[in-house]
């Protein structure tokens, strides 16, 4: 695992001390690093959207279609996180 130093203003070094130990992380890093992921998830997120409003027009959907996709999120299983 590469190590990345950083400098905070002292507020913000606080602020993250306190997250830490609010919720529950062992380490600043860990709390840092699932500021990270969430950062790539929302990006994710963005660009699939992104992606999805430029693309061409498909046939209409209607509710049956959405019943189809909330079964198969119900019917996944939650996989580890990185």
């Amino acid at each position: 695992m590469a190590t990345i130093n950083i400098s905070l203003p002292d507020s913000l070094k606080d602020f993250v001390e306190e997250q830490v130990n609010q919720r529950g992380y062992g380490t600043s890093s860990e709390y840092v690093r699932e500021l990270i992921y969430k950062e790539q998830d929302r990006l994710q997120l963005r660009n699939l959207l992104l992606d999805g409003a430029s693309s061409a027009l498909t046939k209409r959907v209607d509710s049956a279609y959405f019943e189809g996709l909330r079964k198969k999120v119900r019917a996944s299983k939650p996989g580890a996180r990185r």
